[in-house]
């Protein structure tokens, strides 16, 4: 055990900005919101927040964390209750169906669960378990990955206000893949309702690292980069580009800015989910231009801020 923290710690101190990140995540509780999300934002994107006059997309989010605080987001972004208000909004076929919820990993019923499935916790980003084959599922690993994420407190770790009040449970959906054999994501950037931009997110049930590309709403591809790399090969314009667009233009109306998550399979299209923060507002585009390009297209609700 010793020798295992050591080798952790090692680590970590062998990346200074990591190591900090890491420890003001730790500390990030007794901290109110906005000196650590001024902190949080210079060590990621490095350079200062500035809240009285946002001018980055990156910037602007930040705003929102702190002054757009709609109660209506946190059933939009818990991936049990969201599937209820979109359905309500674009109907029951778009939704992917829940197998079962449960409050404690410990309590999934694996026999009663079908051969292929996914398992999420509804109130963070990336507790989740695609099963393939259940008859290769280590399935002590995955109570302990699920255990672990209910435990996580995303709200505190970046400050999204609107998981801080989401029920922590887990829920188990149908498996879905398309004609590639994963289930490419297609995000789309939505500003008063209008969608501007998307990428999709693909590469990423493969040993490879995901990839990210942009695209504007013709499908051209932009020379824009975030977090992953682009593709090699370029992505075929989806047949069902524009009923995407247009589901993307309902579930963002009358909302600031939020990015409208869908998958294509087999020529339909399913809801994934809602995400009011792109990356937590952490992650810089390239070129550093289309921090402000996007920045551009999100206008804050009127209120007067002062340092």
């Amino acid at each position: 055990m010793r020798n295992n923290i050591l080798g952790i710690l090692a680590k970590r101190l062998s990346n200074p900005k990591a190591f900090l990140d890491y420890v003001l995540c730790k500390i990030g509780p007794i901290i109110p919101d906005r000196p650590f999300l001024r902190l949080r934002f210079k060590l990621k994107n490095g350079y200062k927040l500035d809240l009285k006059n946002p001018r980055t997309y990156n910037e602007k989010l930040q705003w929102l964390k702190l002054y757009d605080r709609n109660p209506e987001y946190t059933k939009m972004v818990d991936k049990y209750e969201a599937k209820r208000y979109v359905a309500g909004i674009i109907g029951e076929e778009y939704i992917i169906p829940t197998i079962g919820v449960w409050e404690r990993a410990e309590d999934i019923d694996f026999d009663r669960l079908p051969n292929q499935f996914v398992l999420k916790c509804t109130h963070d980003s990336g507790g989740i378990v695609v099963c393939r084959d259940k008859k290769k599922l280590n399935i002590q690993d995955t109570i302990e990955k699920l255990g672990k994420g209910l435990k996580t407190d995303f709200f505190n770790i970046n400050r999204e206000w609107p998981y801080k009040d989401v029920k922590r449970r887990i829920i188990a959906e149908e498996y879905k893949e398309d004609e590639n054999g994963e289930l490419a994501d297609y995000k789309f950037f939505c500003f008063d309702g209008e969608p501007k931009m998307l990428f999709v997110a693909t590469d990423r049930l493969s040993a490879e690292e995901t990839k990210f590309d942009f695209y504007d709403l013709e499908w051209n591809h932009l020379p824009v980069l975030c977090g992953h790399p682009n593709r090699k090969t370029p992505i075929p314009r989806p047949s069902n580009l524009t009923e995407m667009i247009d589901i993307a233009r309902r579930l963002s109306a009358g909302l600031p800015h939020v990015r409208v998550d869908l998958y294509n399979c087999g020529g339909r299209v399913y809801f994934g989910e809602l995400t009011f923060f792109h990356w937590s507002g952490f992650k810089t585009f390239m070129p550093f231009e289309w921090n402000y390009i996007m920045g551009s297209w999100l206008k804050l609700p009127g209120k007067d801020i002062t340092q």
